[in-house]
């Protein structure tokens, strides 16, 4: 059977977000995919994000992605910072909301890997226990003292290793730097955009899903 995304409409902190909700009958968990930085032409339909998701469908997760303020058809403008990570949490919210008894799973690609990341934090901090944190070419240098990461739950930060937007070298030096248990997989040949790598994404991430 052929799983088609829902268009949904969800009540953010400065309006409506646009998002695309996908069910699974016999879902293992829920999904919450951030997106690429707004100002750099990043939406929920960028190529990353769509493997993000059809990977997360493929491991029997029910998946959200959605657009930050601003973007598309969703209410408000650019904050850039902490406004989107409110967007990413209110995200959050409704789908648990449906769904309250499933492990939550979050994946940010670029300035999304800064949100999810921020977002898992906070979440823990309320008492939700993430089951997987995946960090995807993340721009860890927006990340402040402000912004704690989750310190439970599986980590897994994918680094392409000639990345020409985030700088592979402050990936790496963050992730020593980082003191709760993670894997750091860095992605030979490739480019921030997985341009000819997708089915290299997938592949590692299928089998940190179905375990």
């Amino acid at each position: 059977m052929l799983m088609r995304e829902t268009p949904v409409v969800i009540d953010g902190p400065v309006g409506q977000i646009e998002a695309l909700y996908l069910y699974n009958e016999q879902p293992r968990g829920i999904a919450l995919i951030c997106h690429p930085n707004p100002v750099q032409g990043g939406t929920m339909l960028n190529k990353v994000v769509s493997t993000l998701q059809r990977t997360a469908r493929d491991a029997g997760l029910i998946t959200l992605r959605f657009n930050y303020r601003g973007v598309g058809a969703s209410q408000g403008t650019h904050d850039m910072g902490t406004g989107e990570v409110d967007d990413a949490q209110a995200a959050a919210t409704w789908l648990r909301e449906k769904h309250p008894d499933l492990p939550l799973t979050l994946f940010g690609f670029s300035f999304g890997g800064f949100v999810a990341a921020s977002l898992g934090g906070r979440l823990e901090a309320q008492g939700v226990q993430l089951e997987h944190l995946f960090m995807v070419a993340p721009a860890v240098m927006r990340l402040g003292e402000q912004d704690q990461l989750p310190q439970h739950g599986g980590l897994t930060v994918i680094q392409p290793e000639t990345d020409e937007v985030i700088d592979p070298q402050l990936v790496y030096q963050w992730s020593e730097q980082l003191q709760r248990p993670h894997e750091l997989l860095k992605v030979a040949e490739c480019g921030h955009f997985f341009h000819g790598k997708l089915t290299d994404l997938k592949d590692l991430l299928l089998p940190r899903l179905s375990n």
